[in-house]
């Protein structure tokens, strides 16, 4: 991802897009920039994929934007990250309605739920406050 970049840009700022439900779709932006798109069946390896690219990319401002249609998942999502992720990252709570193109034929692997996610980058959300979990001690 970072070759597609070229040079490093004035302007250093990650934004994730999610769009939960039983297939997530991510959209990643980096310095403006779309670099890259996946969907995902499994939660676990989500964040996992999320963590790797907030940690890899070493951006200044990090961005989550997830999409508010599915509740439970987007929850299981925002406590996964803040059990496994230690850095600081803003999170925010998009607004689905609209995102999701209309044609029946964007269905094929998740095509539809990427696009969503991409959607979902793009709108500005709710804020929420990520506070670390406290170690038991």
């Amino acid at each position: 991802m970072m070759r597609s970049l070229g040079r490093r840009p004035e302007r250093d700022e990650l934004v994730l897009g999610v769009d939960p439900g039983s297939r997530t779709g991510l959209s990643v932006f980096y310095c403006g920039r779309e670099i890259g798109t996946s969907f995902h069946t499994s939660v676990d390896e989500l964040v996992s994929h999320m963590i790797e690219l907030m940690a890899g990319l070493g951006a200044k401002k990090r961005t989550i934007r997830i999409g508010s249609g599915n509740m439970a998942v987007t929850r299981r999502i925002c406590d996964l990250l803040n059990l496994r992720y230690c850095s600081s990252f803003d999170l925010e709570l998009v607004d689905e309605h609209g995102t999701s193109p209309r044609t029946r034929s964007l269905n094929r692997r998740g095509t539809r739920d990427m696009l969503s996610a991409r959607s979902i980058a793009q709108r500005a959300g709710r804020k929420r406050t990520v506070l670390p979990h406290s170690v038991p001690a």
